[in-house]
């Protein structure tokens, strides 16, 4: 008996729809809920809110603001709060900014001062799908890897694709 039409769109549906899983980013507003990339109450504010999240290569970072700006700059430009060579610069008070690859990045605010009053940030950017790191610890064993979000979207859409075949073997 020979598959209809409908089913075959209905598969080709289902494929497409995990594949869009699989390549799904996330958009992060910097800061949490405090809404605004200005000069924080603590220095450590903006690496502590970075480093509670974690980040994937094609995520977004928002940044909102007033009368201020936001620039990526090297390790050494963000160590000493200068702009020297600036990679990226946005000063349209609602920058988005797409992370297109794995590694640090650093930003700091363009206005003068409000780097040194802690108005920056370091982020580190993972591949979508890395590898755990190898424990070079004496020989011990190591416990699983905990379940990631990539691998349960693997698992999601892998188990969408088995169940689409499936129907079109009982429609």
């Amino acid at each position: 008996m020979p598959i209809p039409l409908k089913s075959w769109f209905v598969c080709v549906l289902v494929v497409c729809c995990c594949n869009l899983l699989m390549v799904s980013s996330k958009e992060y507003e910097v800061g949490g809920g405090t809404g605004a990339w200005a000069i924080p109450k603590s220095k450590d504010f903006y690496n502590n809110w970075a480093s509670d999240n974690r980040f994937l290569v094609h995520d977004t970072l928002r940044l909102r603001y007033e009368d201020d700006s936001v620039i990526e700059v090297s390790e050494e430009d963000y160590n000493k709060c200068k702009a020297s060579h600036p990679r990226f610069f946005s000063n349209n008070g609602d920058t988005v900014f797409t992370f297109s690859r794995p590694g640090l990045f650093f930003f700091i605010s363009g206005v003068s001062g409000h780097c040194s009053r802690g108005q920056k940030m370091a982020v580190k950017v993972l591949e979508v799908h890395s590898p755990p790191p190898q424990n070079q610890n004496d020989g011990q064993i190591s416990p699983p890897p905990k379940a990631t979000a990539a691998s349960s979207r693997k698992t999601t859409s892998a188990l969408l694709v088995v169940l689409s075949f499936i129907f079109l073997l009982f429609a």
